[in-house]
Formats: C-alpha cells, structure tokens, sequence
C-alpha cells in the first residue's frame, strides 16, 4: 500500500467518523463562541474599514509577491491560539489574485450579478437569488456546496453592504444570518436539519472582498473568517489537515472563477 493510499484511506475513515459521532458533539455553538468570533470579526472590520480609507493601503500587503494572472496567494491568518473555544474553530484565510487588463467596475457588477453565481462559481454555488436590496445594501440566499471526501450542502442567507473610496477602489462586506445543512439534497426527501442534528461544518461565514484597479489591471483580494465545530478528541492528526483545507481551497477556487469571468 502507498503512503498516499494509506492517507486517503485515514482521512475517509476519520471523515466517517466525525460524521457518526453522537449527536450532543454537533450542537450549535456556544453563546462564548459566537461572541469570541463576533468580537474577532469586529476587530477584522475595523482594521478592513481603515485600509478602505487609503489609498496607499487599500490591499493587505501579500507575502511573499504580488500575486501573478492566474496564479493566486492564499494565506492563513488564524490566529494562535485561537480566540474562539468552547467546542467551536475560526478560520481566517486571505486570498489575492491579479486580473490584467479588468476594471473594479467589471468586477462590482459581476458581485451584484446573483443569479448569475452559479454560472460563475459552480459547482461550489448550486443557486443564489437576491431577496431585497437598498441602495447599495442586499439580503441574498446562496446554496452552497463543499466536497472534500464529504459532499455538504448548505443553506445560507447574507446581508452583503457595497462601497467604495473612489471608481478604482470598491470593496463588499458579506454577513451570513442563517446556515442550514440540508439532508438528501436534490430528493424528494430534502430536508434541513435541525440545528441538534446538524454536523456542525459551518455555523458562520463573513466575506471581504477589496478590489483595485490599476493600470495594468485588477486587484481582487478576499479575507473569508469562518466558523465551524470543534475537531473531536483524538481525531486531530487526520481531521485537522481536512478541515484546514476548505477555506484554502475554496478561496483559490473562488478567486480562479472570478479571474475567468472577468477574463470572459
């Protein structure tokens, strides 16, 4: 047997079981850990709306380079330790991606484009509608898809606030108020569970996204924080390395998908 063999086969056995652990491991966070990640949020935001008040310092500064077309940076910001316990994880990730020859104009009505997600970001979003908008505030729905050994699918409801500093230099804040994991997706019976029965893959989701344009193109930058549950006892050796994985991927994805709607 190969070592990556080997590994495939423990990440499907520790995937199975976090998937069959008891039911009172998968409870919804605690009010400790929602209010650890509603405080890290904020100091996020803060920090987001200074950058978005210059110029010179619109983007994160990326390490190691400028990112390159088609070649995005991702990093981890998650702090260690992590400000959030209480049987819950945060996950911070930063990605920064380079579209030449787009506009931030472009990329704003690509982003207010809903309908359209699926066509841009499939198959990570199955469908996304727009509730209400005012001005340049919108209450979206979004379902959501994530495979990694697992297939999840989500139910996910935002309220998502667009700006700018000027035409160059526009930025969106994305605030999930509802997630729901939904059983048998697709069939006649699709249900969501109850927040007691729900595995606990994704209780919260806040989206930045910063874009400038310069002469040579488009900047896109996106800080996603997250929030999920707990690995369990035991389990950390296999299933840390696959929860890590999801924000990486899922940036990059969301990043090259943008880049080649923009490139369209």
């Amino acid at each position: 047997m190969t070592r990556n063999t080997s590994l495939r086969m423990r990440v499907c056995l520790s995937a199975m079981l976090l998937v069959s652990l008891p039911m009172r491991l998968a409870a919804e966070p605690t009010s400790a850990a929602i209010a650890a990640f509603n405080t890290y949020v904020s100091a996020v935001e803060a920090r987001l709306a200074q950058q978005h008040r210059s110029l010179g310092g619109f983007l994160a500064p990326t390490h190691p380079a400028q990112p390159t077309s088609g070649q995005p940076i991702i990093e981890q910001l998650t702090p260690n330790p992590s400000p959030v316990a209480s049987g819950a994880m945060l996950h911070h990730w930063r990605g920064t991606a380079f579209a030449p020859g787009a506009h931030a104009a472009d990329f704003d009505r690509l982003l207010h484009d809903l309908p359209a997600y699926p066509r841009y970001f499939a198959p990570q979003i199955l469908t996304a509608s727009l509730a209400t908008q005012h001005g340049d505030h919108l209450s979206a729905s979004m379902r959501i898809r994530q495979h990694h050994v697992l297939t999840v699918v989500l139910d996910t409801d935002y309220e998502i606030d667009f700006a700018s500093l000027d035409d160059q230099h526009r930025y969106s804040l994305s605030r999930s108020t509802k997630v729901s994991e939904i059983a048998s997706p697709g069939t006649s019976s699709e249900h969501a569970l109850s927040p007691a029965d729900e595995h606990g893959f994704l209780y919260r989701l806040d989206t930045y996204w910063s874009y400038e344009e310069r002469p040579e193109g488009l900047y896109l930058q996106i800080e996603s924080i997250s929030l999920t549950r707990a690995i369990p006892p035991g389990l950390g050796w296999a299933i840390r390395p696959f929860v890590e994985s999801i924000p990486r991927e899922s940036l990059e994805f969301t990043l090259q998908s943008a880049c080649k709607a923009l490139h369209r």
